[in-house]
């Protein structure tokens, strides 16, 4: 039977204490950015009245930086490329790409010979139209600090303010934050992706962790090459947020692998 695979990357960490690598039992690290890509594929199924029948047996890659992960053959919509990882780690010669996170991605695939369309955006963007609770989510917090999961687990000063959200601390969870958020500023991309698909202002603070790429290529992708990165949180709260978007969901929402899924059966009337 055919069967698609929605890759999410959620790998186990050893517990963060001092014994914590002598310890066989590991802990995912259940980072809510890189659980985004499968609620989102299924929610765009709902939408689209497909079934969760296949018509094909494929691997279908979304959310995140994870195009690293790519086996020939995958499907790809809106993945971006990892600055952080090395080129030989990109095995993958024959991909199908829908679309991609943002310019720098194409261009990365584009000079290893696989074609890609000028379709940009991350699915997150598409968090309103998919899930349009989150829009009327009562405000609560002015504002909500979201550090990169690396940055947190390498800088344990992010953890003192009470302002600071965890992207470890479950996806419904972290979503709903954002949402209750007047401003949110942090190192995490997806903390400032779901902020301004929600229309709340957002202000990138540099990482200390990841590589610059995949932030550029999310910015460059909706309009603003001349972002300003942060260099603190406190530095971030007094620059307010960046300039809104400038995004269009019309080509993602198209480019959307609708072929891979049987429609729904509907039940005859007769």
């Amino acid at each position: 039977m055919p069967e698609i695979e929605l890759f999410s990357w959620n790998p186990d960490y050893p517990l963060p204490t001092r014994l914590g690598p002598r310890i066989p039992w590991r802990r995912p690290i259940n980072n809510f950015g890189d659980l985004l890509g499968p609620v989102i594929v299924r929610a765009m199924l709902k939408r689209e009245g497909l079934g969760a029948q296949p018509k094909m047996s494929a691997r279908l890659l979304s959310v995140g930086s994870v195009l690293h992960f790519a086996r020939d053959g995958d499907v790809v919509w809106g993945s971006g490329v990892n600055g952080a990882v090395a080129i030989e780690s990109h095995t993958a010669r024959i991909l199908d790409v829908r679309a991609v996170r943002g310019p720098r991605t194409r261009s990365f695939l584009m000079n290893r010979g696989i074609i890609v369309p000028e379709v940009y955006g991350d699915p997150a963007l598409l968090l309103p139209l998919l899930m349009p609770e989150l829009l009327s989510v009562p405000k609560r917090y002015a504002v909500t600090v979201v550090p990169n999961f690396n940055d947190l687990r390498q800088n344990p000063a992010w953890r003192l303010s009470p302002k600071v959200l965890n992207p470890s601390s479950g996806l419904a969870h972290c979503l709903q934050r954002i949402a209750a958020s007047e401003f949110v500023v942090g190192s995490s991309l997806h903390g400032i992706i779901v902020a301004e698909a929600l229309g709340i202002p957002a202000r990138l603070v540099k990482s200390a962790a990841e590589s610059d790429l995949k932030y550029a290529d999310y910015y460059e992708a909706t309009g603003r090459a001349d972002y300003s990165a942060a260099q603190t949180v406190r530095e971030a709260t007094a620059a307010g947020g960046e300039r809104s978007p400038v995004f269009s969901p019309d080509g993602l929402m198209a480019a959307f692998p609708v072929d891979l899924w049987q429609p729904v059966q509907r039940p005859s009337l007769r």
